[in-house]
């Protein structure tokens, strides 16, 4: 936690708002391995990082929403904490969002006031804007002691992600900023919401980010189409097999079988999502044994299969990926997220950080003429009071 970014925080909330409030921080994620599993019914595995959102929250006893973006220097108010809607302020409304959710719960939400600020890159892949909604979702259960669940949290700042921002998202970024253990990656069933929690050391491998600055045009619009690629693999799938609910219930024997009826494309598509959970399940095999190396051949297999079978990667991923597992200490290496752009996530041996970082930079400029921006990042407790 970055002790700085609180005391900055918590001066412009005194200064500006003349009481004392509650601070919270709300870390942002990774994904380690398990993409483009999660609307498939599937696995991932994400964990919280140290690059986190603080926020400075207090009950202002007026009818008033007053919000304020520290980094940005903005402001925004709305005169009436019982008629929340979306504005035009973008970043306002993952918090206004949050807000409406307790409404649509029953609770009636008071007037407040909030100043945020944050170490979470933006548009690098590690999910700010779950971290923004989860901080004041965490603080408000606080204030009107309705004492929800950290699952029913997540489910308010996902749906708040829906409805006020207007992103689809699944429900992984919002459950990881909740659940995140220090030392420890989780496993999150998507269909079933059950996780389970497996030991990740980082002082044996380092997890560094390589943002690859890029964000391809193809991302949203490649996306639907993904998802609707595997919605007809599952149609055709269930016209043969019964209990097939999702790509999670297939097997790669059953894809196999009916190859003719799905074609090329779709196959493929499916194909990968059967073996990325099988890889999840691997890799978490690999992390209860100690096993790094391991994991970072399933890391491998990943990228591949994102690559080849479900093609949602770029030339300038490609180029990271390759050059990490041509660098030293680096142990696997793959894109991270939705694809077309964004981060590779890498797992490097302690020593050999900056020697890495250099290699892969050079590549990088030498090949795109881009300077690489790089994020070193350790696992932390999920969203909490400072």
């Amino acid at each position: 936690m970055s002790f700085l970014l609180a005391q900055a925080v918590l001066a412009d909330f005194q200064q500006r708002f003349g009481y004392e409030p509650l601070l919270v921080r709300a870390p942002g994620r990774v994904n380690l391995i398990g993409e483009h599993t999660d609307y498939n019914g599937g696995f991932v595995l994400p964990a919280a990082v140290d690059k986190e959102m603080t926020f400075a929250v207090g009950l202002n006893g007026t009818e008033k929403i007053r919000l304020v973006a520290h980094d940005l220097g903005e402001e925004f108010e709305l005169p009436n904490a019982a008629e929340i809607s979306p504005g035009d302020t973008h970043w306002a409304n993952y918090l206004l969002g949050v807000a409406s959710q307790f409404q649509l719960r029953g609770h009636a939400v008071p007037g407040f006031d909030c100043v945020f600020a944050g170490t979470v890159p933006m548009g690098a892949g590690m999910s700010s804007s779950a971290a923004v909604e989860c901080g004041l979702a965490f603080a408000l259960n606080q204030f009107l002691k309705t004492n929800l669940e950290k699952m029913e949290l997540a489910r308010i700042a996902q749906f708040a992600e829906h409805t006020y921002a207007g992103v689809q998202c699944g429900i992984m970024d919002q459950f990881a900023s909740l659940f995140g253990r220090d030392g420890q990656v989780v496993r999150l069933d998507c269909r079933s919401l059950a996780y389970e929690y497996f030991p990740f050391d980082t002082n044996a491998a380092r997890i560094v980010l390589c943002n690859s600055g890029v964000k391809h045009s193809l991302a949203s619009s490649e996306y639907n189409t993904r998802r609707q690629e595997c919605e007809r693999g599952v149609s055709v799938l269930q016209q043969h097999y019964e209990g097939i609910g999702s790509l999670r219930d297939a097997t790669m024997t059953q894809l196999e079988a009916v190859k003719g009826e799905l074609g090329g494309t779709v196959f493929r598509r499916c194909a990968y999502v059967v073996q990325e959970n099988a890889r999840v399940e691997a890799a978490c095999q690999c992390l209860n044994a100690g096993d790094l190396a391991g994991f970072g051949k399933q890391m491998y297999g990943s990228h591949a299969g994102l690559r080849d079978d479900y093609e949602v990667s770029c030339a300038e991923l490609d180029v990271l990926v390759e050059a990490a597992k041509a660098a030293p200490g680096v142990f696997g290496a793959r894109m991270m997220g939705g694809g077309f752009g964004g981060c590779t996530i890498n797992l490097v041996a302690p020593g050999k950080v900056d020697e890495f970082i250099a290699s892969v930079s050079k590549v990088y400029e030498e090949k795109f003429g881009l300077k690489l921006e790089t994020y070193q990042t350790t696992i932390v407790d999920g969203v909490g009071v400072i």
